[in-house]
């Protein structure tokens, strides 16, 4: 059976690498919160903090030393910088769109599911 390659950014990753990463970007819209950080950035922690101070569970991908899922987090959000963060499959942006949205009063409704801005 002939290996099917796809390049992603810089790296080409096989079918199984593929369909592994795939699934994972399946878990991750699935999950309620999900937040891409690097472990000593004072934005992520500020970030997980607001959340953490409101109750809500998330889902945290560390991109330090991982190339590849950094490029899902590029590819994803359009954007370089941690945190990114996302509420339901809805992209929020980094820590402060969050904090405005809390500010605006907007971040309840939308941790409730309530997507209309």
């Amino acid at each position: 059976m002939a290996e099917c390659q796809l390049a992603v950014g810089e790296e080409l990753r096989s079918a199984k690498d593929l369909r592994s990463s795939l699934l994972r970007l399946k878990e991750e819209t699935m999950s309620r919160i999900t937040i891409y950080t690097t472990r000593y950035c004072p934005f992520c922690i500020r970030a997980k903090m607001l959340l953490e101070h409101k109750g809500q569970p998330f889902d945290e991908i560390p991109v330090d030393a991982d190339p590849v899922r950094r490029a899902e987090m590029q590819t994803r959000s359009g954007r370089h910088t941690v945190p990114q963060i996302w509420i339901s499959g809805h992209h929020v942006g980094g820590c402060d769109e969050l904090f405005a949205l809390e500010m605006s009063g907007r971040l309840d409704a939308l941790l409730k599911g309530d997507n209309h801005e």
